[in-house]
C-alpha cells in the first residue's frame, strides 16, 4: 500500500535526523510531497477501519464493512453469497470506506468490482435526486457486467418497511438509447451512473447530466482508459473540469498499471486525485491466477488454422476464447482477410465439438456484440475475439484461452489469461495456450519473465 505525504516531514526526521525536512533542497522536497510513499499495512486497523482484537484472516465482509455500509446491502450481499472478502477487498475496503482516494491493482477476477461497489453504496444518499456516483469503463459489456452487479446490490430488499429504498442504477453506455436516457437525467436523475466515456460526455456536453453533487468517481481499467482510450482527453476533462477531487473520492482500479509509481506521480500532479492517495497492491509477485496452466505450441503461420482444430478437438473446452489480433493497416491495404474471419471461416466449416461458435470484435454493431456476450456468458460457446474481450468481462463457465495470434505487450498476454479461471470456489485448472512461430518464443519469454509465470511446450499433430 502507499502512505499519503501528510507524513513525510516525520518521515524524513527519522530517516535522516541530520539534516531535517527543512534543510532539504527544494527539488527533493516536492517529490516528497507529491510523490506517495510506499509502505505496507498489516492490520486492517492500521487503515482506520476501528476493528481491532481479531485476526484479518478471520474477517468476514460484514466484520470489516460493519456500521459503514447500510444493513440491507450487507443482507444483499450475504444473500448474493458474498460473505468472506478476497484479499483484495481485505486489503482495500478499509481504505475505500474510509474515503479516501485508492488507486486499486490486483490479479483479473480478485473482486476489485465489489470492493468499489461497496464503497460507493456506503456514500450514496437515497432519495437525493442527483447523480451521487459515476463508474466510467472501456467498453459496452463491461459496463453491463457492472450496472448489472451494481442494480443486485442495490435493489430494495423484499417485504422492506424500515425505509430501506433502492438506489437507482442508470447504464448510459455506447449503442443505448441516449434519448431516453437525456428524458431520465432531466426528469429524475439516477444515484449511481455506469457509462463509457462517449456516451457519458455527449450528454455532458447536452448537460442532460450533472456532476455537481458526485460524491465518488472510478475509473475501471485505468491504464487501458489513459493508454488505448480514443477518448482519453474526454477522461481527463472528466476528471479536472466537471467535478473535483475536494469534493470527491476517486477510485482507480485495474489489473496492470505499468509504471505504476508514475502513474500516482501524474495522479497528483494532474489533480486527478488528492495527494493521499493510497495505493493497494494485491499479489504484486504473483499477478497471475495459480489455477491456469500456460502452454504454447509451434507451428508455422500456414498451419495455425489446422494447430487450433487439432487443439479444441484433444482439448474439448467446456467454454472458450480464442484471441486474435486487429488487422494491420498494411494487411487492410492488401485485402488480406483479418486473422477473426480466417479463424471463424475454418471452424465453422470444420469444427465439430458441440460448441457454438461467435465472434466479438469492435466494430460489430451492438446488438451482434451483446448476443455474443451473452451466449459465452451462459457457458457452452467458442468465441472468437479480439482485446476487446481481453478488459473486465466475467465469465466464469471459460476454461480455456487460446492466442491464436500471441498478443503485442505482456500486459494484453495478463488479461486475456484472466478471462479463465474465474468461477467462485473451484479448485479446476484452466489452461492458456499460445500459437507461436520461433521467432515469437522469445517474445513469450519475455511475457514469462515479466508475468513470473511457467510455460510448457505443447506437441501437436494437425489432421489434414
Amino acid at each position: 500500500m502507499v502512505c499519503s505525504s501528510s507524513g513525510v516531514v516525520e518521515m524524513v526526521s527519522t530517516l535522516f535526523p541530520a539534516i531535517g525536512y527543512n534543510f532539504l533542497p527544494r527539488k527533493i522536497k516536492t517529490q516528497l510531497s507529491f510523490t506517495p510513499m510506499r509502505v505496507f499495512v498489516n492490520r486492517v486497523s492500521d487503515c482506520g477501519s476501528g476493528i481491532d482484537n481479531i485476526s484479518v484472516d478471520a474477517l468476514t465482509l460484514r466484520d470489516i464493512c460493519q456500521n459503514r455500509v447500510p444493513e440491507h446491502i450487507l443482507r444483499r450481499a450475504e444473500h448474493l453469497g458474498f460473505t468472506l472478502p478476497t484479499e483484495v477487498q481485505r486489503q482495500s475496503l478499509p481504505v475505500l470506506l474510509s474515503r479516501k482516494d485508492c488507486i486499486l491493482q490486483a490479479q483479473t477476477g480478485s473482486g476489485k468490482t465489489l470492493a468499489y461497489l461497496l464503497s460507493i453504496l456506503s456514500a450514496v444518499r437515497n432519495r437525493r435526486s442527483a447523480v451521487q456516483a459515476l463508474v466510467i469503463v472501456p467498453t459496452r459489456e463491461l459496463g453491463m457486467q457492472v450496472a448489472s452487479v451494481a442494480r443486485m446490490l442495490a435493489a430494495k430488499p423484499e417485504g422492506s418497511d424500515n425505509g430501506e429504498d433502492s438506489c437507482t442504477v442508470m447504464a448510459l453506455l455506447d449503442g443505448g438509447l441516449l434519448k431516453r436516457h437525456k428524458t431520465w437525467l432531466k426528469a429524475e436523475p439516477p444515484e449511481i451512473v455506469v457509462a463509457t466515456i462517449g456516451s457519458l460526455c455527449q450528454m455532458l456536453d447536452k448537460n442532460a447530466v450533472k456532476l455537481d453533487a458526485l460524491q465518488v468517481l472510478v475509473v475501471d481499467e485505468v491504464d487501458f482508459m489513459f493508454t488505448s482510450s480514443k477518448q482519453v482527453q474526454e477522461l481527463r476533462k472528466v476528471l479536472t473540469s466537471y467535478s473535483t477531487i475536494a469534493t470527491r473520492q476517486t477510485i482507480f482500479a485495474s489489473a496492470s498499471i505499468p509504471q505504476h509509481n508514475r502513474f500516482l506521480y501524474n495522479c497528483v500532479q494532474q489533480k486527478w486525485t488528492k495527494k493521499d492517495v493510497v495505493h493497494v497492491h494485491v499479489n504484486a509477485v504473483t499477478p497471475l491466477p495459480s489455477c491456469l496452466k500456460h502452454r504454447y505450441a509451434m507451428c508455422e503461420k500456414t498451419a495455425k488454422l489446422d494447430s487450433m482444430l487439432f487443439l479444441l478437438e484433444t482439448d474439448r473446452p467446456k467454454a472458450g476464447i480464442i484471441f486474435v489480433n486487429d488487422q494491420s493497416e498494411k494487411s487492410k491495404r492488401a485485402g488480406d482477410l483479418p486473422s477473426s474471419a480466417k479463424v471463424l471461416k475454418s471452424l465453422k466449416a470444420n469444427y465439430n465439438g458441440g460448441l457454438e461458435v461467435r465472434l466479438l470484435e469492435d466494430d460489430m454493431n451492438f446488438n451482434a456484440r451483446a448476443a455474443s456476450f451473452s451466449e459465452l456468458k451462459r457457458g457452452g460457446c467458442l468465441l472468437v475475439a479480439t482485446d476487446i474481450a481481453g478488459r473486465g468481462f466475467d465469465l466464469p463457465e471459460t476454461t480455456h484461452i487460446y492466442n491464436f495470434d500471441l498478443p503485442k505487450t505482456a500486459v494484453d498476454y495478463l488479461h486475456r489469461a484472466g478471462r479463465a479461471g474465474r468461477k467462485p470456489f473451484s479448485s479446476e485448472t484452466c489452461t492458456v495456450t499460445s500459437l507461436i512461430s520461433k521467432e515469437e518464443r522469445f517474445v513469450l519469454q519475455k511475457f514469462q519473465n515479466e508475468l513470473l509465470f511457467d510455460c510448457q511446450e505443447a506437441t501437436i499433430v494437425p489432421q489434414r
